[in-house]
């Protein structure tokens, strides 16, 4: 374990007193003894438990889920996220068939999928949370409070903005979870109470600058509103891209100065991902390229999860096939994730951002001193066959020891291999915040500098070692979305992103392997550009209406 880490997580690793979530929002109290909701120690550890609902999947630890629908490992709140906003795309195929994951895979899927439903209870499971809390620290005016009360809004419009992202309507509610089955809300007021909130949030709030380690502050709440501008046109018909380049230019500005060319940004794109990276989290360190905006801390000892980076690491790895999870820092692989075809061609030889993927040959000695070799293809023919298909791999257990920007990652030769990880999980970083910024310039957004943007796109560019942008590569929106693909792949980005550039569905949409349920791929309809709201809350609420096509 991470001393550092342990003593900055403080109070994160408090139990949860949670029953399960279903449609109607009806959670007991964070603590049900608890007598005196103006105790600031009682409201500290109850704020932490908004945080700790995001990391982990119940209050006994990694096996117990706070929901019913989904097991505790995709009951996670990232990794149900992963599971709507990943496999859906061009950028991973979960191999194995498990209850419902092979119809969102290969976007087939309808209201009755079990995972959408687990997803939808999930998001509101850590509103109820969220909403409990600032009720019980209404009109509290300790300082701390205070600061914890902002940092609770924006958790909760963090989630709130997923509901908007991934489901549009939304089950609306933000007092103390009281039995009332909360209103149906439409896609664009969910927007613009959104935007009114973090907005408020950041000009007019008192997030931190640089928050507490594990925790969120003014750079993660613009970022979000950002990333909400970024989408404005995807949710309301109306587009704002001024509004998010203008978001982004403030972020941009506390960033300038130390990390790769003065930039922000970490000197090597894969230490970001990796068992010591809380030093590029908000608060993690004394470094100038403090390049996660907002992310969630994990701990081998204490957070422990099934999802988050734990997901992340061990259903990237296998221990066969010439691979071996230790060699990752990793003691309990799962085998399940690979890279469809047309994934693996958006990168070229060079770029840092896939140094630790396996394709090709490899060849090892095996335990009786034969010579072994196994080839991993690039093409996807079989849906659930190992090496049919790029392995990966993006975090790791490893602990990188110095800072290379020219050439392969420096890790630790005395990797330490744990069951469960310690490596934390970025949820917005600022690369995105550049190339949300040069997106809007190739855009025309009003108020953008082709300087600036060219600059910024090329920053990320120059740090993953790949040639740089002229100002007309930079206005082919098509050369945007790829390397979005290629910086932010498996980052929770991806049907987003797809769905904006108009090419998840309609007549411009891209086609990979298996989507439509085909090897070569088929088109799928447009209402894949949303998840159904599930069967369950429709029955729960009959007055709900449900997305168009399902």
């Amino acid at each position: 374990m991470n001393i550092n880490k342990y003593l900055m997580l403080g109070g994160l690793a408090l139990g949860l007193g949670l029953t399960s979530c279903v449609g109607d929002l009806d959670l007991d109290p964070i603590d049900p003894n608890l007598e005196s909701p103006e105790s600031s120690t009682l409201l500290v550890n109850e704020a932490m438990q908004c945080y700790q609902v995001m990391a982990t999947s119940g209050q006994e630890g990694p096996g117990s889920s706070i929901i019913s629908g989904l097991d505790n490992g995709r009951g996670q709140y990232t990794r149900a996220l992963f599971m709507m906003n990943v496999f859906p795309t061009d950028e991973c195929i979960w191999i194995w068939k498990d209850d419902g994951i092979y119809d969102l895979v290969t976007n087939t899927f309808d209201a009755t999928n079990g995972n959408i439903y687990g997803t939808y209870s999930r998001l509101y499971a850590h509103i109820a949370v969220c909403n409990q809390f600032l009720a019980d620290a209404e009109g509290n005016s300790d300082a701390e409070i205070l600061r914890l009360y902002d940092e609770v809004r924006a958790l909760r419009a963090m989630s709130y903005y997923w509901m908007c992202d991934i489901f549009g309507k939304a089950s609306f509610a933000l007092g103390a979870p009281d039995g009332t089955a909360p209103e149906q809300i439409s896609r664009e007021d969910l927007y613009t109470w959104l935007e009114k909130e973090l907005v408020d949030l950041v000009d007019n709030g008192n997030l931190a600058e640089t928050p507490v380690y594990g925790r969120v502050g003014k750079d993660g709440a613009e970022a979000l509103l950002a990333r909400l501008y970024l989408n404005a046109e995807v949710y309301t018909g109306t587009p704002a891209y001024d509004k998010c380049a203008a978001r982004c230019e403030n972020i941009i500005a506390r960033h300038q100065g130390g990390g790769y060319q003065n930039s922000g940004l970490a000197e090597n794109y894969l230490y970001l991902f990796c068992r010591n990276n809380e030093e590029y989290m908000p608060g993690g360190s004394n470094k100038a390229e403090n390049e996660i905006l907002w992310g969630i801390p994990f701990d081998s000892e204490r957070l422990q999860s099934y999802g988050g980076t734990m997901f992340l690491i061990n259903g990237a790895l296998a221990d066969e096939g010439g691979m071996s999870g230790l060699a990752y820092g990793c003691s309990n692989v799962w085998k399940c994730m690979k890279a469809p075809q047309q994934f693996s061609e958006h990168f070229t030889s060079g770029d840092f951002r896939w140094d630790l993927w396996v394709r090709g040959k490899l060849t090892w000695t095996d335990d009786k001193g034969e010579t072994q070799e196994k080839e991993y293809k690039i093409s996807n023919e079989e849906f659930g066959t190992w090496g049919d298909g790029y392995v990966c791999i993006k975090w790791t257990g490893l602990t990188h020891m110095a800072n290379n920007p020219g050439g392969a990652p420096v890790w630790d030769s005395n990797i330490v291999s744990t069951q469960f990880t310690d490596t934390d999980l970025a949820l917005i970083r600022l690369s995105d915040v550049y190339l949300m910024y040069a997106e809007c310039y190739a855009r025309n957004a009003a108020g953008t500098d082709p300087a600036k943007a060219l600059t910024y796109a090329n920053y990320v560019r120059g740090r993953a070692g790949v040639s740089l942008w002229s100002d007309t590569e930079l206005r082919n929106l098509d050369n945007i979305l790829a390397e979005r693909c290629r910086e932010l792949y498996w980052e929770m980005t991806r049907r987003s992103d797809l769905v904006r550039f108009n090419r998840f569905t309609g007549p411009d949409q891209m086609i990979w392997a298996w989507k439509g349920n085909a090897l070569e791929g088929n088109r799928i309809a447009d209402r894949y550009n949303l998840m159904p709201i599930p069967v369950n809350v429709i029955s729960a609420s009959p007055e709900f209406l449900q997305n168009p096509g399902y």
